[in-house]
């Protein structure tokens, strides 16, 4: 069969590919074969020597990350504080070392001051300012059930009203009120105000961080209490002006300490004397101010309570809170808050701030600390 010169071209185009392909097999297969002999292969052998790529195995082997635990995360505030060392159904057996009346001649009611010994536990009970406490009360409820502990602020250093580190102490009011014309008396408290001295008392805690002192010793701490409240203050202040305290745990308080303390009588001030006493040695680090409902009166006439001295100093305690390391602790009945909280409003007001705004940002700020019952 004859062929024009133009188809004969056009077949040898046509072969050309396949000259092609056939040449890229032959290549190929040695590649391969040459891959198999060596271990090698081309592409990666690029990759390896390539100058703009040489320095990517030493990201691999950098030691960086193996070096960030050196750089330690930020300690949180009181992370070495004891909790529930010993549980309500695990609880520590303390002995009543004293039982005495917190109380003078006249006074509303019955408080008294009851410390127990703590020798012995394994664990170790241990406790820190502010912290608080379970007592299980002897006996079993209308059920027949074992009681149920009560909680109550720790009125004691960590080091103890004796200074050896082994005893914990509260101030316990006890509760009374009337039903259908009876007296009811309070369960726990009746239990532990009628205790004498080497009565076993079951313990569980401590509990609580709501409450404690910053660790700063350069902070300033206002102190709002009524009644027993003033359990935990008193434990702040021994151990800020108590010198056997200073001596023992080396915290050189260098702040400002404010306490409002509220009572119905003169009678029912709580530790007064004390608190007078470290006010007189300490008279640039201590102001102590006394809201005696029963006998004084307040600037509309009417009986003084300890909203009404929050008002009377409103300017000096927003100037202190203006200053960042100024703290405030709040203790009492819960009824004292709303009070509080309408002096504080009020104040704030003055100065062109919003209570309901500030409060959250300082609570959240870790700078108010309040606790009631």
């Amino acid at each position: 069969m004859a062929y024009s010169e133009t188809k004969v071209v056009l077949g040898g185009l046509a072969h050309i590919p396949i000259i092609i392909g056939f040449f890229y097999l032959i290549r190929r297969q040695y590649s391969f074969g040459a891959m198999l002999r060596t271990g090698k292969n081309a592409l990666s052998e690029k990759i390896k020597t390539a100058p703009a790529k040489a320095a990517a195995p030493a990201k691999a082997a950098a030691p960086a990350k193996a070096a960030a635990p050196a750089k330690a995360a930020a300690k949180k505030p009181h992370a070495d504080v004891p909790v529930n060392t010993y549980k309500p159904k695990a609880p520590f057996t303390g002995t009543v070392t004293e039982n005495y009346s917190a109380l003078k001649e006249g006074a509303i009611g019955k408080v008294q001051h009851i410390t127990f010994d703590l020798s012995g536990g394994d664990p170790e009970f241990k406790y820190v300012e502010g912290q608080s406490c379970g007592i299980l009360a002897a006996g079993e409820d209308a059920k027949g059930k074992p009681h149920r502990p009560r909680l109550y602020s720790i009125a004691s250093t960590r080091y103890g009203d004796n200074f050896a580190g082994n005893t914990l102490s509260l101030c316990v009011r006890q509760l009374q009120y009337e039903k259908d014309g009876e007296t009811i008396n309070g369960v726990c408290s009746t239990y532990l105000c009628n205790l004498s001295p080497g009565d076993k008392v079951q313990i569980s805690g401590p509990v609580g961080k709501e409450m404690l002192l910053p660790e700063e010793e350069d902070s300033n701490i206002i102190m709002l209490a009524t009644g027993t409240g003033i359990a935990p203050m008193r434990a702040y202040l021994r151990r800020m002006f108590e010198p056997t305290e200073i001596e023992k745990h080396k915290w050189n308080f260098k702040g400002k300490a404010w306490l409002f303390m509220g009572a119905p009588k003169t009678a029912n001030l709580l530790y007064d004397a004390d608190f007078e006493h470290y006010k007189s040695k300490f008279p640039e680090n201590l102001r102590y101010t006394k809201a005696i409902s029963r006998e004084q009166k307040n600037t509309k006439g009417g009986r003084m309570y300890i909203q009404d001295r929050v008002l009377e100093y409103a300017e000096e305690i927003f100037n202190m809170i203006e200053n960042p390391k100024t703290h405030i602790y709040l203790c009492g009945l819960k009824g004292m808050e709303p009070g509080i909280d309408e002096a504080m409003s009020t104040a704030a007001a003055a100065k062109g701030l919003d209570w309901s705004e500030l409060r959250p940002k300082l609570r959240k700020a870790g700078r108010w600390h309040a606790e009631t019952y």
